[in-house]
């Protein structure tokens, strides 16, 4: 399968702060991001977790192998991180076939995408990512390309204007976005196949950071794992990266083996708390409940407050600490739940408020 994609103490704490700063980075290095092509699983027997959409894939695969046939379009969605781009991955390497990788905001002009959908050969796999920032003009042309495997293409100007309807290879389209709901209503119906990604279980995360460590050559014990897991927002991406910063703070302190001590010690030292909640994180409910007494607030504020781009804390922060139980959403805006008062040292107090 090919990818296609457009003094001591002072030297301690020195060491420490790099440490942090390469946690809480917002841009991945070219290391970690050949490490995390490294550490995608390859097919559906080495992904863990996602059972029932595993099984219903495979399912599909099997049978549009017996038929000789592209697999139906299929559309993911869900939080980021939950494994969106390696399932496409994964989908394209049961089927032997090639995938060509792009996303949304690349395919700013109808040439854009029309060059790759005439490039496709027979039963390739064309994923996008974030799909639903795919401009109008860009998703009328899918629209022909995906049902009838066809692009419609205009010659002539005025009355000699002439519509030419150019057959194109059968091919799989899959599309990935944390916004399903953003997407139209004709794109999203022409999906033969939808399915969101749910977050992970401590004992999936523990699962996948085993097979990870094993991958870099790192001794780890259960505990370990399992230390880690737990404050990793129940999403795969965040343990891989947390094992990579436990990794680094094992090496400079000359730890063999990562136990729960050492995980411990070291995510602490990266000021994420037990629950997976990070600097940013605690900083939003401080503001809400410090500032605005528990909420409701709505988005722009907190934003503004925070100095973040809305759609970052709606698709980045908002959807863990929802899951978490630290945050409500209302008619009226967010609010913070008794459970992050308590969480986060303060008196809990019942909402005075109508929520509505």
């Amino acid at each position: 399968m090919t990818i296609i994609s457009n003094d001591n103490d002072s030297d301690g704490k020195k060491l420490e702060k790099k440490l942090l700063h390469r946690a809480i980075e917002p841009k991945e290095t070219d290391l970690d991001r050949s490490l995390d092509k490294s550490l995608r699983p390859k097919n559906l027997n080495d992904y863990i977790g996602q059972t029932q959409l595993k099984n219903t894939l495979l399912i599909s695969i099997n049978a549009a192998q017996q038929r000789n046939e592209s697999v139906d379009h299929l559309l993911l969605y869900g939080p980021p991180g939950l494994g969106k781009t390696t399932l496409a991955i994964i989908i394209a390497n049961e089927m032997g076939v090639n995938i060509r990788i792009s996303s949304a905001p690349a395919l700013e002009r109808p040439r854009d995408i029309v060059g790759i959908l005439m490039g496709m050969k027979d039963s390739e796999v064309l994923f996008i990512d974030e799909i639903h920032r795919l401009n109008k003009v860009t998703e009328e042309i899918l629209y022909p390309a995906m049902e009838d495997y066809k692009l419609d293409r205009t010659t002539g100007k005025g009355q000699s204007a002439k519509i030419l309807r150019i057959p194109i290879p059968k091919f799989t389209l899959i599309g990935a976005t944390t916004r399903a709901g953003a997407l139209s209503g004709p794109l999203r119906d022409r999906f033969g196949i939808v399915h969101r990604l749910e977050f992970y279980s401590n004992e999936d995360l523990a699962c996948i950071i085993k097979r990870a460590a094993g991958i870099l050559n790192v001794n780890i014990t259960e505990d370990g794992c399992l230390a880690i897991a737990s404050r990793a927002r129940c999403t795969p991406r965040i343990a891989n990266r947390l094992l990579k910063r436990v990794r680094d703070y094992a090496q400079v302190h000359n730890q063999k083996i990562i136990d729960s001590e050492v995980a411990n010690k070291s995510l602490e030292l990266l000021q994420v708390d037990k629950f997976g909640l990070e600097i940013v994180d605690r900083e939003l409910l401080q503001l809400m409940i410090e500032k605005h007494n528990g909420g409701p607030v709505g988005l722009e504020t907190l934003a503004a407050a925070l100095g973040e781009d809305p759609r970052t804390i709606e698709d980045v922060y908002e959807p863990y600490l929802l899951q978490a139980g630290f945050l409500n959403r209302t008619p009226r805006g967010r609010t913070v739940s008794p459970y992050a008062y308590k969480h986060l040292g303060y008196d809990s107090k019942p909402f005075q408020q109508s929520l509505f």
